[in-house]
């Protein structure tokens, strides 16, 4: 398995308990949508993995590389246009890297285990209990 995450709802408009890895977490919708903003919204959920896993795959590659990479910062920003969705990652790398290794941590960040997930799509299965 790579990942298992719980959700509960109860009749709090539209606040979500989560659990995962053993970790407590809520999500929430805006005050605009009827929520109480209490947490990030699902989508905002999705960059999160999206951008967490980016840093840490780069700080991951270069340190095995052994290279100077002092800080990492992702940013993710998700945009609909229609039925088109899209979403744009910024990498802001810190540290005394040369071109070429700015180049290819760049191409290791299109080939992280979420961006391929995303970019490749996944299947659902939903059972009913």
């Amino acid at each position: 398995m790579v990942a298992h995450v719980h959700a509960s709802i109860g009749v709090e408009n539209y606040r979500v308990a989560l659990t995962a890895g053993g970790h407590q977490l809520t999500s929430d919708e805006p005050l605009a949508a009827g929520g109480a903003d209490t947490g990030p919204r699902p989508h905002e959920l999705v960059l999160s993995g999206l951008a967490a896993c980016t840093a840490i795959t780069l700080r991951m590659y270069a340190g095995r590389k052994q290279w100077t990479l002092s800080a990492v910062e992702v940013e993710c920003r998700m945009t609909k246009d229609g039925d088109h969705e899209r979403i744009d990652r910024t990498l802001m790398l810190d540290g005394d890297l040369n071109e070429e290794q700015r180049a290819r941590l760049a191409d290791i960040a299109e080939r992280t285990p979420v961006t391929l997930t995303l970019k490749r799509g996944i299947e659902i299965k939903t059972e009913l209990r």
